[in-house]
């Protein structure tokens, strides 16, 4: 087995064997060193002496490596008893932990800065190095962050899964994050999303459904796949921003699409409604249009609605406001921006966009500038100051 192939087999059973140590009771902090150890102890082996089973080898070192750490300390005699005396392998050991992993890592004590770390972490198999570049922050400073998020979980045992909205949310985050340095953070996001939608019991499997994959998980991974198909299109060659009206949609991955599509359709036949499933909707529908001109706005408008009726976020009622504007005019758009609360980062870009349309270069051109300076990205800003140079230039 070269090295290349280890690396990966034991990126995927990593997080699997550090959630079958949780759910035994372990703690969090000691569990994922001796999984470490473990891994250690398969790279020295493994490309030579390859074992049938990869997850139980793991599982055995790392249980050996956790009652050696356990025993060193007296305090800990009764855990350490308990791991020693767990049963081999058995059927129940090869199902995949990754919800119960996730929950531990989502949990609601941590900030979202600290899930997104420790989930990177322990779920992801990523450095803290990797995750450090990624965020921009120095490697010390995420080390101090991830030990803090152990710290704060550490104690408290976990043996079924938590809240699932809680670990959808942050992998959501991390989604949103993109793509940083060497590490695409949208990618990451995408395969731990495909792991819990493998190991979550639910529905029964099916055609384009994740096997055991309820609704809310199934639309947020088709959420991510719709929107990641567009990627190679969303910026040129020198790292400018290119709207989606604007995007060459021959570049997009269909076959992406295709998959998202796919998990989607299966999710909203489960007729439980959540939104992810309805943003998800909303993605297919500008997937789906052969051109920015033909896109079914009037559909959209009416998930926009129904999503409306699902959250409170602000960013919904932003992006309605510009749905409002397609199907009814910029100044039906403008009239319902004007009941959401100014102080929104994207309010001004959606403003400008309205206001343009409108034929009121002057307010566009005054809104566009201003998202200038509430942009979190250069790319973004770029964008939105060379929108508000083409008005003036046009006067």
């Amino acid at each position: 087995m070269d090295h290349d192939a280890v690396n990966d087999q034991m990126r995927t059973l990593a997080p699997q064997v550090l959630g079958v140590l949780v759910r035994r009771g372990a703690d969090f902090a000691t569990a994922e060193d001796a999984v470490q150890e473990a891994l250690i102890e398969a790279v020295r082996h493994w490309p030579d002496d390859p074992p049938d089973d990869p997850k139980a080898w793991l599982l055995r070192v790392a249980g050996r490596k956790l009652i050696d750490a356990q025993r060193s300390e007296a305090t800990r005699r009764r855990r350490e008893e308990r791991v020693h005396d767990e049963p081999p392998p058995g059927p129940t050991e090869q199902s995949d932990d990754t919800l119960l992993l996730l929950s531990r890592c989502c949990h609601p004590a941590l900030s979202p800065a600290s899930a997104i770390a420790l989930t990177l972490r322990a779920v992801g198999g990523l450095t803290t190095a990797q995750i450090a570049r990624a965020f921009l922050v120095p490697e010390a400073t995420m080390a101090q962050r991830i030990s803090r998020a152990k710290r704060t979980i550490s104690g408290q045992r976990f043996d079924r899964p938590g809240d699932a909205r809680a670990v959808l949310h942050v992998l959501y985050l991390i989604f949103n994050e993109g793509f940083t340095g060497e590490i695409s953070l949208a990618d990451e996001a995408i395969r731990l999303t495909r792991q819990l939608a493998a190991s979550a019991p639910s529905a029964p499997a099916g055609p384009g459904r994740p096997d055991g994959a309820d609704p809310e998980i199934s639309g947020l991974l088709a959420l991510m796949l719709l929107h990641h198909a567009r990627r190679a299109a969303r910026y040129t060659a020198s790292g400018e921003l290119v709207p989606l009206d604007e995007q060459d949609r021959s570049r997009w991955d269909t076959a992406m699409i295709r998959e998202g599509v796919e998990v989607l359709q299966d999710a909203l036949a489960q007729d439980r409604l959540g939104q992810y499933q309805v943003q998800a909707a909303i993605a297919a529908l500008h997937d789906d249009a052969p051109t920015a001109g033909e896109t079914d706005w009037p559909q959209i408008l009416e998930w926009y609605d129904e999503l409306a009726g699902l959250t409170d976020n602000p960013v919904v009622a932003l992006n309605r406001a510009v749905a409002v504007g397609q199907v009814d005019g910029p100044r039906a758009g403008l009239a319902a921006l004007a009941e959401i609360d100014p102080g929104l980062s994207r309010w001004d870009a959606v403003a400008a966009h309205l206001h343009e349309r409108a034929d009121d270069a002057a307010a566009a051109i005054d809104h566009y500038t201003a998202a200038a300076d509430r942009a979190t990205s250069s790319a973004e800003r770029t964008h939105l100051i060379k929108q508000a140079a083409r008005l003036r230039a046009a006067r």
